[in-house]
């Protein structure tokens, strides 16, 4: 470069404005949703949002006790199985209501982690029961005999599994009787807490069910890409961390936070791996279960419908939607929201709306903010005796009075 171009490039730099100070990077999650970890509060002693090393987008994990007060361990008989159902659980307090979870299959019990952190913000004395299906997480099923169990994950068993542990969990905390259930499942935990909603074997105390992510038309048609998807995935990774970003660079979830408590019960270290330099397997065995796929999701929609309870869908596109929940919707049998920005793990993708969408749809369910009138002919009864001066008048016709306010409720002025 001759001087005088020298010259003419310093003059036009001279122009410019300054360059803007560098600002410290403090983005938590470099996925693209929102991240809800201005909504947790970590422990002053763990630092748990903390990034080692100041590096973007930590893969190290977070512990379940940032996001529920204990576990449990529910031991379970079943012929000659023993069953140690492993669940999360911050119990309600002051009459609150009792969030019960299910995870999709594969999950575990942390996949509504951060969800649960969201709803505690909003509603502080609510509850979330959170458990780990049989054959994921923590936990386990054994035959007294040592020999190996058969696998047995169809929809009954999970049913039947789901209504034992908020049993067992109403047991084991001393609670006279059930809080106000509202049942969240989500995919595969979809099709069971339907089903638990269908049976009705939990009553009155059942306010709603909620159902992320999965109808019967789109679950059938996926199922038959399934073993593709299975193929593709990794089977095993070097550490926790490499599985951590596995899910977050695929987008399989879309929330690094959510990913850094809920991906590690998917994996466990094999003390003698095949590949000693990736020593982290997958704990349940997807493929092993496809002799259960077509069980989970046949009749959802009728079920979904018929089942007693407010209903929530709660989509990542209304592409999924069959016909039956069409007819269904534009009925208004049901409360639909979609959230385009999601991916298939809409709670752990978007956990703050979820949160506030599911805490909507409990207030709108819940039976305790109402206040039933007085009945007529109590109220004439009233009237005559304080204009008899206290003596008391059989009313007029107050037989059918009697019957006509029961069923008219009126919202408590908050």
């Amino acid at each position: 470069m001759s001087e005088l171009q020298k010259s003419f490039a310093k003059s036009k730099l001279a122009k410019l404005p300054p360059e803007p100070p560098l600002i410290p990077e403090t983005i938590e999650d470099d996925s693209s949703s929102t991240s809800s970890t201005d909504t947790i509060i970590p422990s002053p002693t763990k630092q748990l949002f903390s990034r080692p090393g100041g590096a973007r987008g930590s893969t190290t994990t977070l512990d379940w006790t940032a996001f529920f007060t204990q576990e449990l361990y529910l031991s379970q008989k079943v012929d000659d199985l023993n069953i140690e159902h492993h669940v999360y659980l911050t119990p309600p307090t002051n009459s609150g209501p009792l969030f019960v979870m299910h995870h999709g299959a594969g999950s575990s019990g942390l996949s509504f982690a951060t969800c649960t952190a969201e709803i505690r913000q909003i509603i502080p004395n609510a509850g979330i029961l959170s458990p780990d299906a049989r054959d994921h997480g923590s936990t386990s099923v054994t035959r007294e005999d040592g020999n190996a169990v058969d696998l047995d994950l169809s929809l009954d068993t999970l049913t039947r599994d789901l209504l034992f542990v908020i049993h067992a969990t109403q047991a084991k905390m001393g609670w006279d009787i059930l809080p106000d259930i509202v049942l969240v499942g989500h995919s595969l935990g979809g099709a069971v807490i339907t089903d638990v909603a269908k049976k009705g074997e939990l009553g009155a105390k059942l306010l709603a069910y909620a159902v992320l992510d999965v109808v019967e038309g789109s679950a059938m048609d996926a199922l038959q890409s399934m073993e593709t998807y299975l193929s593709t995935r990794p089977s095993r990774f070097p550490s926790l961390a490499s599985g951590i970003e596995w899910h977050t660079r695929s987008r399989t979830i879309r929330n690094r936070t959510s990913a850094r408590v809920s991906v590690p019960p998917l994996l466990y270290h094999q003390d003698s791996p095949i590949d000693p330099t990736k020593p982290w397997a997958w704990r349940t065995n997807l493929a092993a279960t496809k002799p259960f796929w077509e069980g989970w999701f046949v009749g959802l929609s009728r079920k979904f419908l018929e089942a007693r309870g407010g209903k929530l869908l709660l989509l990542a596109g209304t592409d999924r939607l069959d016909k039956e929940l069409m007819i269904g919707q534009m009925q208004g049998k049901y409360q639909l929201q979609v959230f385009p920005e999601a991916g298939h793990f809409i709670h752990e993708d978007q956990p703050a709306k979820t949160a506030q969408v599911l805490v909507d749809f409990y207030k709108r369910n819940d039976r305790s903010a109402l206040v039933l009138p007085p009945k007529v002919a109590d109220m004439q009864a009233s009237a005559a005796m304080k204009l008899g001066g206290g003596a008391q008048t059989k009313p007029q016709g107050g037989g059918g009075g009697g019957g006509g306010g029961g069923g008219i409720g009126f919202l408590k002025n908050p």
